[in-house]
């Protein structure tokens, strides 16, 4: 009979939960901007779970921005929350009133979003099971919403951006992309004043395709090269086109709309199950390898090529798509060239062994890949006490063979 009474007392719990999961489902797909908060602390409440507050990273990542205004800001790398951002890991702290403040990174797939909060007065497995599933569930629900609700985008900005910058952020996909065999992550500043570079990747089947752009000058013709150099890279790709044939599709766009401009970029494929790497450089810097905490700084240079853009006028011969196999763990990083060309107050430039170091550091160190990138452009930031003198844009693949 006790048994009994146990077993019903676990069933009556667990519909209740199913059904208040439902209802904030149900919310969250009618719910606006001001709306949200309050169903998310309605389950929250339902559950046991105390008052739940969102936080989002902002576009440099170095703050912690809530939802709710009446919350404060918090710094990334000075506090609890920032560390279960940074680490991908569930923290716990005692509040001064005696409860608890449950950390949860919010997380979709390999793209850090930032972390919820959650209070209550006490903690055990099945809530904190809860309280992961929330944040999983909220990483996705963020994700959906944030491409037609400005909120999400006023909450993670500190100031005013320019317009050429709004143009190619627009454009832009998540930071971070991620299978169980490979890492994409990327990196861009200046995050308000960005002119020229941008980024791209994406996946088909079993491939990974992976781009960075650099444009010539520093406007909103910068901005619009890039954007027309991604638009033509994306309709070639979702139509099948081949790498050789996809940057023919770029260069034959940009002499068409854009004749008076051009920019640099890198156009790679990764076969993830083999580490077959394809790739073509127009005119870009070599992208590098690390391989085994080394730099390999000439591994993937291959013959110049003119940039994008300009073919036509300065050469009848075909692209080149180059071809190469990875090593379990290799990370391959393009770069822009404001990334190495950054000079300190001295005239010093942050260079490339020093670009190099603070990657085999940091991996060494146990970083996660979008973690290393973060590091990384807060020290070029740093050298340059947050004035580039140019974008400086850094995209990173690591790559892991599957398992036998």
């Amino acid at each position: 009979m006790v048994d009994r009474m146990v077993d019903a007392s676990v069933s009556t719990s667990a519909e209740t939960a199913e059904q208040s999961l439902d209802e904030l489902l149900r919310a969250s797909h009618k719910a606006s901007p001001a709306e949200l908060p309050v169903a998310l602390d309605r389950y929250a409440e339902t559950m046991g779970m105390g008052r739940a507050v969102i936080y989002l990273i902002d576009l440099q990542q170095r703050l912690l921005m809530p939802l709710d205004e009446d919350e404060p800001r918090l710094e990334l790398d000075h506090s609890l929350a920032g560390f279960a951002f940074r680490t991908d890991s569930v923290r716990v702290e005692d509040e001064n009133a005696g409860g608890l403040s449950v950390w949860l990174p919010l997380v979709n797939g390999a793209e850090r979003l930032g972390v919820l909060q959650l209070r209550m007065g006490s903690l055990d497995g099945l809530t904190l099971w809860r309280c992961r599933t929330l944040a999983s569930l909220l990483a996705l629900v963020i994700t959906s919403k944030r491409t037609y609700i400005d909120t999400f985008a006023q909450r993670i900005r500190t100031r005013a951006m320019e317009l050429p910058t709004e143009m190619v952020r627009a454009f832009l996909p998540p930071r971070s992309i991620g299978t169980g065999r490979v890492v994409s992550t990327a990196v861009v500043e200046p995050a308000y004043e960005l002119g020229g570079d941008a980024f791209d990747h994406s996946f088909t089947e079993d491939v990974l395709h992976a781009t960075i752009l650099d444009a010539m000058g520093h406007d909103l013709a910068s901005g619009l090269t890039t954007s027309v150099a991604m638009a033509g890279s994306r309709n070639a790709r979702r139509t099948g086109a081949d790498l050789g044939a996809l940057v023919a599709t770029v260069d034959e766009a940009l002499a068409k709309w854009l004749p008076d401009q051009f920019c640099t970029g890198v156009f790679l494929r990764l076969h993830m199950p083999s580490g077959a790497l394809r790739w073509s450089n127009c005119g870009h810097p070599t992208p590098l390898v690390i391989r085994r905490q080394r730099l390999l700084d000439k591994e993937l240079e291959r013959a110049f090529e003119p940039p994008l853009g300009l073919p036509g006028r300065l050469s009848d011969a075909p692209r080149q798509v180059h071809e190469t196999v990875l090593e379990p763990g290799d990370r391959i990083l393009l770069y822009t060239d404001g990334v190495v060309e950054s000079r300190d107050e001295g005239g010093e430039q942050f260079g490339l062994e020093r670009f190099a170091d603070h990657i085999i550091r940091s991996t060494a160190a146990g970083q996660n890949a979008p973690e290393v990138l973060r590091l990384l452009i807060h020290a070029i930031l740093d050298h340059r006490h947050s004035e580039l003198s140019d974008d400086a844009t850094i995209l990173m693949i690591e790559w892991h063979p599957p398992d036998p």
